[in-house]
């Protein structure tokens, strides 16, 4: 399995638009268009998936822009690759004959558990993880002080 730069430019994209709405505004696609050195055509397709997804909102207008589907607390790297690349498999689903016992003992002793856990990490990823993350390397820490 190999993650596309559709699906490494969307996760970006996505931890881009998080990171800007939180105060409610909208983002135009432009802005994260520049923010993450991708062109803006490029951008168009990938959020044309995520719009279907329901990852995003648009919203039009002088004053339109995007916003998050949900709150980035139930929003998953998982739920942004699989709108992105499709279900997240190490290998592609074969012809393979249910009786041959070789070939069904290696799809279930390797492929199957690898599949289950790279999902199991990407599905326990949030955005609001991410957010968090990204704010503690730029030094930004959610502390308030009180006198």
């Amino acid at each position: 399995m190999k993650i596309s730069t559709k699906g490494r430019y969307g996760l970006r994209a996505m931890l881009d638009l998080a990171i800007h709405t939180s105060s409610g505004s909208h983002v135009s696609l432009s802005s994260i268009a520049e923010n993450q050195d991708v062109s803006v055509s490029y951008l168009e397709q990938v959020f044309s998936a995520l719009r279907k997804s329901g990852l995003v909102k648009s919203i039009k207008g002088a004053q339109g822009g995007y916003t998050l589907g949900d709150d980035p607390g139930n929003i998953t790297v998982g739920s942004i690759l699989r709108a992105l690349e499709g279900e997240m498999k190490v290998v592609e689903e074969d012809d393979t004959n249910p009786y041959d016992n070789m070939q069904l003992c290696i799809k279930k002793n390797v492929w199957d558990r690898m599949d289950y856990c790279i999902n199991s990490i990407i599905d326990s990823i949030t955005l609001e993880d991410m957010i968090e993350e990204y704010n503690k390397l730029n030094g930004k820490n959610n502390y308030m002080y009180y006198i």
